[in-house]
């Protein structure tokens, strides 16, 4: 369940309606924010499934007027560390001049018909700052097809700092609409609108 709006006390009771482990989430969440005024915020919860385990996940987005904060959570069964289910919790900040891109992929259904303004069905918001990269190679090759000669490799590098997606099945129309307003909130940030 992905939601969206401005103010610590938003922000707290997005937490809070997620369900999942809020004291913990909102701890780690509000250490890292400060004093600092919360301009747009952005809470999704996702389950999977992993062998014959169900796993749950919640990210959180914040954009204050500096700053972008990722705060990631997710539990774990007991294992070797642990005799019993534990969490781990992480959070980053990245400063609002260092994100490199901001990208949005939608789906939309029935593209012939498609009415400007209505919401896809599916959202994937990626962010890239720098910290992760992902390279993609293949072997290069000319226009000539009898040509046996290795040509090296080309490729491309993406930024994949952080890839979250919302969709209206899983997630919500609400949950895809909240994720649309916080990336244009962040789009306006990185490019300095409203500054």
């Amino acid at each position: 369940m992905a939601k969206t709006s401005t103010s610590t006390q938003g922000l707290r009771t997005a937490i809070e309606r997620s369900g999942y482990y809020p004291a913990l989430v909102a701890d780690a969440v509000e250490s890292t924010i400060g004093t600092e005024q919360v301009d747009a915020y952005l809470v999704h919860q996702e389950t999977t499934f992993d062998s014959n385990e169900v796993r749950r996940h919640v990210t959180v987005l914040v954009l204050t007027p500096g700053r972008f904060l990722v705060s990631h959570t997710d539990e774990h069964a007991p294992d070797d560390t642990s005799p019993t289910p534990y969490a781990t919790t992480s959070t980053e900040t990245v400063r609002i001049d260092r994100i490199e891109s901001v990208v949005v992929s939608r789906v939309v259904g029935n593209p012939a018909e498609y009415v400007p303004g209505a919401p896809p069905r599916e959202v994937v918001l990626t962010i890239g700052w720098g910290a992760v990269g992902r390279i993609d190679l293949e072997p290069a090759g000319c226009a000539d097809p009898n040509c046996d000669i290795d040509h090296g490799y080309t490729g491309a590098m993406t930024a994949d700092d952080l890839s979250l997606r919302v969709s209206e099945a899983a997630d919500g129309p609400d949950a895809v609409e909240r994720t649309l307003a916080f990336a244009k909130r962040l789009s306006e940030a990185v490019a300095g609108i409203g500054r």
